[in-house]
């Protein structure tokens, strides 16, 4: 229950955050000015990944455990999802964000949202994976 628990909250924590990033913090990107860019990006990324990385590596901790007990097939759809993220994330948000460490590319920020829309998928697709499976003790 203690590891489902786990799961549950860390799934939802990161609907919260990419929901957020999506529809908030990502749009207002256009809005730093250009001699502010690459300190605001810097500072962005480094807090960001203070917030995140412990609640990613706890989610698909939780998964992986919760999978290896067999806890059925939305354990496993769980941890695909859990999978899915890390992959977009790396695939796509990361290399949005290197191009954008140097200077602010407008292009470059909105294919960043167009790219995250699939993790934000994701992440709630997990969400409510993760709170079924709570749900079923």
């Amino acid at each position: 229950m203690a590891v489902a628990l786990v799961n549950a909250f860390c799934a939802c924590a990161m609907t919260g955050v990419i929901w957020f990033v999506q529809l908030v913090h990502y749009p207002l990107f256009e809005r730093v000015g250009e001699d502010e860019w690459t300190g605001y990006h810097r500072d962005h990324t480094t807090r960001v990944t203070w917030v995140v990385a412990p609640l990613m590596v706890a989610e698909l901790a939780a998964s992986v455990v919760l999978a290896a007990q067999k806890q059925g097939a939305l354990a496993a759809i769980g941890l695909a999802l859990a999978a899915a993220t890390w992959a977009l994330t790396f695939a796509l948000a990361v290399p949005g964000h290197r191009r954008l460490e140097a200077a602010f590319d407008a292009g470059a920020a909105r294919r960043l949202v167009s790219a995250g829309w699939p993790r934000t998928a994701a992440w709630t697709a997990h969400a409510a994976v993760a709170l079924a499976l709570l749900a079923q003790g």
